[in-house]
């Protein structure tokens, strides 16, 4: 089990001390869900890391890199992938940890590279990354010069695979915890940047969502905001009668100017439309790390354009706004 208090303790006096007081009972109930059976086996997995001193560290790279192959004898590297893999599925990435490549579903760099240029200046930032997954994005926040990077995802094998991570990186200003964006304080008022990148279409209210991501920021922070969108004006949003690129938990893809229009109405300013972008196969598909189905089996095999539902195939929009 992960030691969490170090995290608690480092916020008692501060303003997350409010979270603090709830974080250990909250992580305890989620990682003791009666759903994760795999957990013994993966922090089995996470128990059999080899002993490694990282001769290099690179965060702000396409590929977060971990020290290099000769740090390594042949019998630890082999220990190291064999207890790497074992943590499949690995899904945003990609990382290298002593030369073992870690080639994920998602080339996550890919985003990281539309979202970088509107950033505001991360350094010194308090960050929160809202279902951060395995925490790619989080270690890119921290390379940026964030003062501290908190990401969460409630499914705990993200959590681990960071752990993962940070038992050679050891940044004590980063954390994933296995926790839901429901599990914050209200009000909480105490991040410079929130990020919800893959999450406002699986939830069930987006605008409870994105209240709950501006009430977490303070006073001109800034929001990140990544989303499945389609095609059409400021009318037009898509409810999936059903499954959605064979996804079962997908319920509001708006037009972009519907989204900077919930924006707008909820007090966020300079709400701004990024990017927009057609998920390619090239971006996200299935690996040696991550050998379940992917996009190609999620679209129409003859017509790329449509889903296998028929609906249009995924498009993401990145806007910012501030609070």
């Amino acid at each position: 089990m992960i030691d969490f208090s170090p995290l608690v303790e480092r916020w008692r006096g501060s303003e997350l001390a409010p979270w603090a007081d709830t974080l250990l009972k909250d992580i305890s109930a989620q990682f003791h869900a009666e759903r994760h059976g795999d957990l013994p086996r993966w922090e089995q997995a996470l128990a059999e890391l080899p002993a490694a001193a990282p001769s290099a560290v690179e965060l702000d790279a396409d590929c977060i890199t971990v020290g290099a192959a000769t740090d390594l004898d042949d019998a630890r590297r082999a220990a190291l992938e064999s207890a790497l893999r074992a943590l499949h599925p690995w899904r945003k990435g990609p990382f290298e940890l002593f030369g073992v490549r870690i080639d994920t579903e998602w080339r996550s760099d890919w985003k990281w590279r539309r979202v970088a240029p509107a950033l505001d200046d991360l350094a010194g930032r308090r960050v929160l990354d809202v279902g951060c997954g395995s925490g790619y994005h989080c270690w890119r926040m921290l390379g940026a010069g964030a003062a501290e990077v908190i990401g969460i995802d409630p499914t705990p094998l993200f959590v681990l695979q960071f752990q993962a991570l940070q038992n050679y990186i050891q940044r004590p200003e980063a954390w994933v915890l296995p926790l839901g964006i429901e599990q914050l304080p209200p009000n909480l008022a105490a991040f410079d940047t929130v990020f919800s990148m893959g999450v406002l279409y699986h939830r069930r209210s987006p605008i409870e969502h994105l209240i709950e991501l501006r009430d977490a920021l303070r006073k001109d922070g800034q929001l990140v905001l990544e989303t499945l969108v389609v095609e059409g004006d400021v009318n037009t949003c898509l409810i999936p009668s059903g499954r959605y690129a064979r996804m079962g938990n997908v319920w509001f893809l708006p037009s972009t100017d519907m989204l900077l229009l919930w924006l707008n109405k909820l007090g966020f300013r300079n709400a701004k439309l990024v990017d927009v972008n057609a998920t390619s196969l090239e971006e996200q598909r299935s690996t040696d790390w991550m050998t379940f189905h992917s996009l190609a089996n999620f679209l129409d095999p003859d017509d790329p354009n449509k889903t296998i539902e028929g609906y249009p195939a995924p498009k993401r929009a990145i806007v910012t706004a501030l609070k």
